[in-house]
């Protein structure tokens, strides 16, 4: 990989990365607690909005990670090698899924071992 496809990669990373950071803060989107209000049926459904909220919060956290993950690899010129059969990570992939740290192929057999 040269390094004008490691530039790219790194820019993607680094714009998804700002879309996490820069999204509506957990405070914002979690209802607070104390009181119920309205009736049963709206405080069920804001109590599932919370669950949602916090569930998605936890994914972009992981998804945080695994981008800081790809760009340590890019500092440490180990990006694009998939860190299971050491073969080159496709192009596809990485533009499809940049801090990806496994070949479709490996992927796929981890997948179908969980």
């Amino acid at each position: 990989m040269d390094n004008s496809d490691l530039f790219h990669y790194k820019n993607l990373l680094l714009e998804k990365q700002r879309e996490l950071t820069t999204s509506k803060s957990l405070a914002d989107s979690i209802p607070v607690g104390g009181e119920p209000r309205g009736d049963p049926v709206d405080v069920a459904a804001d109590e599932t909005s919370a669950s949602v909220q916090i569930r998605l919060r936890e994914t972009d956290s992981r998804l945080l990670r695994a981008i800081e993950e790809a760009l340590t690899r890019i500092r440490q010129e180990r990006f694009g090698t998939c860190e299971e059969c050491g073969q080159p990570i496709s192009k596809a992939r990485l533009e499809a899924v940049p801090w990806a740290r496994y070949c479709r192929d490996c992927k796929e057999q981890q997948g179908s071992q969980g």
